[in-house]
């Protein structure tokens, strides 16, 4: 499989050798961050355009199907709108802390987004506690949230938000765990060597023996609770709180809301697909030699996007098939059931590894 480390490596040595180690550094960055808001866009993009179709497939309708070939400008046409509407300024609201949790929520989601690894080599952020980075920095969303339902000065905002953070912060904790069943099958907490090693061992949904398929279904459930999706949308429910923590917002503004929400899906997704499905790991069955080298010709990046966006069809389905919870219904699932399980699921793993059961 092709590493994108040599071609990184190339262009850092050209670089350096034009115009000096600090300058190449300081370019590379530029480009790095091009990179991502344009990837970023154009991610966004295409799930807005999926989950409408999906949702009038889930509802037996067409979708959009007016402005160009099967609906599919009408996204852009809507991008285009949001970027020229008038940003309205409320004469009560905290300005300062209005303006600055929108900004706090597409960081979060945009640094997280970084820490995918698409192939071999082609990876932004990898350090070796990347999973405790990717917890760390995701949990920073929560904040710009609680910020916009309390500067708003709005008490639907205010009740969205207050939603918002007692579901996030309850449904990481079934994440983390989870996250660290995996940690306790690979032996490391570097996405790299995550992907590296279910390259050569296999992925590890199969590894992990029956371990890891309850804690892959705990992994989605936790992730569109953390993502605000249904059934957990009770933050922003539209009949009860108008539009939730974003409901003062306009413009681009909200903008970034809505851009945050549908790539925090394809984050969720692309975690999944890293710690579970090999991310841009091959398919190896040991054994199978020919298959595994058949395998191993098809690029990275295209396992990577393949098995995400398989993901991202699973969170879909079920976003559009089950009814919304109530908060009760929504900490209950939590506390009383995700918690217990994804603590069960983490000894039984380490007990696994420890007398050397594992695949």
């Amino acid at each position: 499989m092709f590493d994108f480390s040599v071609v990184t490596s190339w262009l850092h040595g050209v670089l350096s050798g034009a115009i000096g180690d600090s300058c190449a550094v300081l370019v590379e960055s530029v480009l790095v961050a091009l990179a991502i808001v344009t990837v970023y866009a154009i991610l966004a993009m295409i799930m807005i355009y999926a989950e409408r179709k999906v949702c009038a497939a889930f509802q037996c309708r067409i979708g959009p199907d007016r402005v160009g070939k099967w609906g599919w400008l009408q996204v852009i046409s809507d991008v285009l709108k949001m970027m020229t509407k008038e940003v309205i300024n409320l004469r009560k609201t905290d300005h300062f802390l209005h303006k600055l949790a929108p900004f706090l929520v597409v960081t979060a989601s945009m640094t997280t987004f970084a820490c995918l690894p698409w192939n071999k080599g082609a990876q932004i952020i990898d350090f070796n506690v990347g999973v405790f980075f990717f917890l760390a920095v995701g949990s920073i969303g929560v904040v710009g949230i609680l910020l916009a339902g309390w500067s708003s000065n709005n008490k639907y905002a205010l009740i969205g938000a207050m939603r918002s953070g007692a579901q996030i912060i309850s449904y990481e904790l079934s994440i983390g765990m989870v996250m660290l069943t995996m940690i306790a099958l690979t032996g490391t907490m570097s996405f790299s060597e995550i992907c590296q090693q279910q390259a050569v061992e296999g992925w590890n949904i199969f590894r992990g023996h029956i371990i890891a398929i309850p804690a892959f279904v705990v992994y989605l459930i936790a992730g569109n609770a953390e993502c605000n999706r249904g059934p957990f949308d009770l933050p922003e429910s539209e009949s009860e709180l108008t539009a939730g923590y974003h409901t003062e917002y306009s413009g681009m503004d909200f903008g970034y809301y809505y851009l945050a929400e549908y790539l925090n899906i394809v984050v969720c997704a692309g975690m999944a697909s890293t710690i579970f499905l090999g991310g841009w790991a091959p398919l190896v069955v040991p054994g199978l030699d020919g298959f595994n080298e058949v395998m191993a010709l098809i690029p990275g990046f295209v396992w990577f996007i393949g098995k995400t966006f398989f993901v991202v069809a699973l969170l879909l389905w079920e976003r559009w098939t089950f009814p919304r919870l109530r908060i009760d219904q929504i900490l209950t699932l939590e506390w009383k059931y995700l918690i217990p399980i994804s603590m069960a699921l983490l000894v039984g793993m380490s007990l696994l590894v420890s007398f050397g059961l594992t695949l």
